[in-house]
């Protein structure tokens, strides 16, 4: 049984604010630069975690859980997406998201090396 959110006035907005960026990003610049920037910040979020990763030494286990933690919630979140065909700028930004923190923490380990 499927149960319906409460139409409260913060879900409103949420759900107004993902109808306008989508409405925002229609000019394939905008689009453009708003992946270029998920992707560069993802990027530099998952090369400091390697960073700060590799300086402790003593988080590695809880570091890789909690990365791995993230990316599986994104995969998650996708899926949701996708099937609700709820906006495709929402899924493009978690995937980029997703590309940018794993291409961080792979050029992190393999500066380890």
């Amino acid at each position: 049984m499927v149960r319906k959110l409460q139409d409260t006035g913060l879900y409103r907005n949420i759900g107004m604010a993902i109808d306008r960026l989508e409405s925002w990003t229609i000019n394939p610049w905008r689009r453009f630069s708003l992946l270029l920037i998920v992707l560069f910040s993802a990027f530099l979020i998952g090369s400091s975690i390697g960073m700060i990763n590799g300086v402790l030494a003593l988080m590695d286990p809880i570091g890789a859980f909690f990365t791995v933690l993230i990316l599986e919630i994104m995969v998650r979140a996708r899926g949701v997406w996708i099937f609700e065909k709820r906006g495709r700028i929402s899924g493009q930004l978690i995937d980029v998201a997703r590309i940018g923190l794993l291409y961080g923490l792979l050029l992190e380990g393999f500066k380890l090396l």
